[in-house]
């Protein structure tokens, strides 16, 4: 198997900002800092390759990032399988991206991305 980083992570053998741990779990923040604040990528201290490799791992996975997301107002659950699905680390992890009525995050099924797709192309209203 080839290096991965976050196996690496889960084995404390690189470098995360450690929001939350878990027997079976990793919380941690992106390295990049993330599309805002507060988001963080669940995921599990075994390697499985996406949510559809293990269950059992994936359904632990999205329960812990259920009790982060209760802590929140409002929250998106992203998780991708493949990279037809943008998967860009091939170890499962789920991000959890707290959201706010005027956060202007335009994900592919909101009104924001509408609006950025519009402005692009040089539509008005």
């Amino acid at each position: 198997m080839q290096t991965c980083v976050f196996c690496d992570i889960a084995a404390g053998q690189a470098p995360a900002v450690i929001v939350r741990q878990w027997s079976d779990a990793l919380a941690i923040r992106p390295r990049s800092g993330g599309v805002n604040d507060g988001h963080v990528f669940v995921l599990p201290r075994v390697h499985v390759q996406d949510a559809g490799t293990d269950p059992e791992v994936t359904a632990a996975v999205m329960r812990r990032a259920a009790e982060l997301m209760a802590e929140l107002p409002a929250a998106n659950l992203i998780t991708s399988k493949g990279d037809a699905a943008s998967q860009s680390v091939l170890h499962l992890h789920v991000h959890v991206v707290p959201r706010q009525a005027d956060d202007s995050l335009p994900l592919p099924w909101t009104p924001q991305h509408a609006a950025r797709a519009a402005a692009k192309n040089g539509a008005t209203s």
